[in-house]
């Protein structure tokens, strides 16, 4: 019953955190997911991409952003791409934005291209970047006075 069996070699025992070590490997691993129990206090840096359900209160930087209709952000979001259906309190600086109509947004928003969704909540300004440097168009020289032309 609890003899070992002859002729075969013994198997090593697994680690207990095998599983977590090739979850946290950037080569095996396509995407991180922060669940809806979760509430995280502290800034998040992702090479790949994330997918947030949970309650985050710091900045996120990672490839790409999923936020879950439950989730909440407060703090800012750095992502090449960015898809929000839950409430941001913090700048939002993306390549490629959508914003779904559950979300409610209140900071600025940095973008190349953005998709809104009716009824989605954003109370801040928007401002598309410059693509070859990758941040926000600077308005002109504050030195320079407006001219206004009259046609008579």
């Amino acid at each position: 019953m609890f003899s070992k069996k002859s002729g075969g070699a013994p198997t090593p025992p697994v680690p207990s955190n095998q599983g977590r070590e090739r979850m946290a490997s950037k080569s095996n691993s396509t995407f991180s997911v922060l669940g809806s129990d979760l509430a995280i206090t502290g800034d998040i840096t992702a090479s790949a991409d994330l997918h947030v359900d949970g309650a985050v209160e710091g900045d996120i930087a990672c490839s790409a952003l999923v936020q879950g209709e439950t989730s909440s952000v407060k703090g800012a979001i750095k992502a090449e791409t960015a898809r929000l259906a839950g409430t941001v309190e913090g700048s939002i600086t993306a390549r490629e934005l959508v914003i779904l109509k559950t979300a409610k947004i209140t900071g600025d928003v940095f973008y190349d291209a953005l998709t809104i969704e009716q009824g989605a909540q954003v109370e801040g300004r928007f401002a598309h970047r410059n693509a070859k440097s990758g941040v926000a168009a600077a308005p002109s020289s504050s030195s320079a006075k407006p001219e206004l032309t009259v046609a008579g």
